[in-house]
Order: structure tokens, then C-alpha cells, then sequence
């Protein structure tokens, strides 16, 4: 079976990279973000660079956590207003998975319109910067869209760490977990090739080694620009490669309950790799294996495969015991009775979502229930 690799989107790293943004060939953009970025100044700066070379940028921030089709639509509507020839999403994946998907229609609608698209990423998690992935959200179903399109994946992606030094504790440790669960999905997908495998072991490495690090010492430049690249690194490997059912339920579980995507997954992984592996099984899976070499890229051996993937989860755990990350629903202040109620359809949606396709273990919605369920009690 044949396979391919492509990495279309020019990226620019550095501190201070931002401002490359204005030695580029543009004439007329459109800033896409949210409204924090209008209130901390990050979107005057961007616009400033503009100025500086006689331009205007008109600037739309309506941008929403898990963006609405409304919101796109009314992006759209901005485009068609201001005829830009060039979008600029700044923020994290919420406004760079709007700018894609308000690309995505008007170069349907008229397919001789060249629009370029630029992210400039203020969280390390999504990886959007250079995915062929957007997630839209659809309240009226309680669900999330995972749309999936080589023609979404941006032109050019500028990593600045210096635009991550005022987030969160909490969004530094959910979107950096969201970039480890990016990591270990592309590895174990079944469209894995040596190319992505390359980019997700590196970023593996590099979260594991210095995310608690950055959650403490949010101001350290040198650990900030680590974990951007790793993020953009693991975006990489999984645009190519997809994922698998952690993305899958955390997609569902976050479209019905608004849990952040990465803590979604943070509550997911430690079930997901125990099914995955085959954990549960008297006989041994061949995903089992799988696991066992991400254990040992990261340290962890034991006397069988099993054992070495159980002693890797007991790590992860810890792991995320250290970035103050809940281990159940119930410590994340849900309503037991209705999340429980939910889980039938909320499993129904992950067996539907396109991640699922390539998760390295064929799985049913009876499984994905059972796998819910676990997060009722914590554990695996």
C-alpha cells in the first residue's frame, strides 16, 4: 500500500518572529481572532505592522471557544465585505479552525478566488497552524465536526513564543496535553509512515521533558519556544497520519459537556491506551506493541509488553497529577446523572467521527461506552 507525505505550510520560529509578518507580500488582510486578543493589545500589535507599511487591517473578534457555524458564517460575511486577500487567525485553535473553514467556503464558492492564509498561534496545543483539520461546532446537536481538507491547511504558520507568555496555568497544561495526545495517536494510527513517526517521536519527547516545566515557569522564553515547536512539530504528524478514539470521544464529550479539548483528552488517554493496547485481553493485540515502544522512547521498561505499557499509564498519571489535571467527571464538576445519561449518544457520535478510522484497535459503540464510563470512576 502506497502512502504519502507533504508539508505545504512554510513555518517562521523564533522570539521576535512576529514581525516578519510585515515584510510579507500583502496587500489587503482581514484579522480573524478572539476578543481577548483586542482587550491584552496582542491584535494592535499585529495590526500595527500593518500600519507601519501604509495599510489598513480591519479586524473581526468574534471569535468563540469551539467555533459555531454562525461565527464562520458571519466571518464570511466580513470577507466578502473587505475583499482581503489575505486572512491572518491569531489565537488558538478556535480562531485559526475558523479562519480555515471561512477559507474553505469562499474558495468553494468561487474557486478562481486566491485567499492566503497566515496563523499566528498564541497557545501550543492545537497544532492548527499546519493541520488539514478544522472542528466546528454545532450547538443545536450538542456536537462537534471534525472536517478534514488539504485545501484547509494554512500557507504560512509564525511561531512566536512570546505571544504564549501570558496564558493560563490551566490552558498551558490542557492544550499541552492535547499536543502529547496528538503525539501518541499519530504514532499509533494505522496511516502512520516513518515521516510522521519522526515528527511525533520528537515532540513526544519534548513535551514529556518539559511540559511541567513551562506550567511552572510560564515566563521562560527558552521552554515556551520548546513547546511551540513541539506542538506545530506534532500538527505535522498528525495531519498526515489522523489520530484515533481519544479525539474521537474527546470530541463528543466536549461538543455535549464544553469540557476544554485538551482536558478532554488529558481524562481520555489513560483508558484510550489501555483498550488500544489490549490491556483488557488474554491474548496479545499487535497495537500492544505499538505502546510498548512509545513506553520505551520515554523511559519506561518492564519484564513484558503489558507490564511495560501499565508502568507507562501509572507515569502519565503522575504526569498529570503534576499539571493539576482532573482524573474524573465528577472532579470536573459535571452532573453525574446526565453525563451518564448521555454517554449512548455521545459514543454514537465518536464511532461516526473521522478520527476513528484510523485508530490502531477496531472498536464498537459498546466499547466507547465502557470507556466513558471509566471516567466515572478514574483509573484504568
Amino acid at each position: 500500500m502506497t502512502k504519502q507525505f507533504k508539508m505545504p505550510t512554510k513555518i517562521i520560529t523564533g522570539v521576535g518572529s512576529l514581525k516578519e509578518l510585515g515584510n510579507l507580500s500583502i496587500q489587503q488582510p482581514l484579522l480573524i481572532c478572539d476578543p481577548f486578543m483586542v482587550e491584552n493589545g496582542t491584535a494592535t500589535k499585529v495590526v500595527q505592522l500593518f500600519e507601519d507599511n501604509q495599510m489598513t487591517c480591519p479586524v473581526f473578534s468574534e471569535i468563540i471557544p469551539d467555533p459555531t457555524i454562525e461565527i464562520v458564517t458571519k466571518g464570511l460575511v466580513e470577507v466578502i465585505k473587505y475583499q482581503p486577500d489575505s486572512l491572518i487567525a491569531l489565537g488558538g485553535g478556535s480562531a485559526m479552525d475558523a479562519a480555515k473553514a471561512i477559507r474553505q467556503m469562499v474558495q468553494t464558492a468561487d474557486k478562481t478566488t486566491e485567499l492566503q492564509l497566515i496563523c499566528l498561534p498564541t497557545t501550543s496545543g492545537t497544532g492548527s497552524e499546519v493541520t488539514a483539520f478544522s472542528v466546528i461546532s454545532d450547538p443545536a446537536n450538542e456536537g462537534k465536526y471534525a472536517l478534514v481538507d488539504e485545501r484547509m491547511i494554512p500557507d504560512l504558520a509564525i511561531l512566536d513564543p512570546e505571544l504564549t507568555v501570558s496564558v493560563p496555568k490551566n490552558v498551558t497544561a490542557d492544550t499541552g496535553v492535547d499536543v502529547f495526545t496528538h503525539c501518541m495517536e499519530a504514532l499509533a494510527s494505522t496511516d502512520a509512515t516513518d515521516f510522521t513517526d519522526a515528527c511525533a517521536e520528537k515532540a513526544l519527547r519534548m513535551i514529556w521533558e518539559e511540559l511541567v516545566g513551562v506550567f511552572n515557569e510560564g515566563d521562560d522564553l527558552a521552554l515556551r519556544e520548546s513547546i511551540h515547536n513541539a506542538s506545530c512539530l506534532a500538527g505535522i504528524a498528525f495531519s498526515e497520519a489522523s489520530l484515533g478514539i481519544c479525539h474521537s470521544l474527546a470530541h463528543a464529550l466536549g461538543g455535549k459537556f464544553h469540557i476544554a479539548h485538551g482536558r478532554a483528552n488529558a481524562l481520555l488517554l489513560p483508558h484510550v491506551i489501555s483498550y488500544n493496547a489490549g490491556l483488557d485481553l488474554t491474548e496479545e493485540c499487535p497495537s500492544l506493541l505499538v505502546y510498548q515502544r512509545i513506553a520505551n522512547l520515554l523511559g519506561f521498561t518492564a519484564g513484558t509488553p503489558k507490564a511495560t505499557v501499565h508502568a507507562f499509564i501509572s507515569g502519565l498519571n503522575r504526569k498529570l497529577r503534576q499539571l493539576d489535571i482532573p482524573k474524573t467527571i465528577g472532579e470536573c464538576g459535571l452532573d453525574l446523572e446526565r453525563y451518564e445519561a448521555a454517554i449512548p449518544e455521545m459514543a454514537e457520535k465518536a464511532l461516526k467521527d473521522p478520527c476513528t478510522l484510523t485508530n490502531p484497535r477496531k472498536v464498537t459503540q459498546e466499547e466507547l461506552e465502557k470507556i466513558y464510563k471509566g471516567l466515572l470512576r478514574g483509573g484504568y
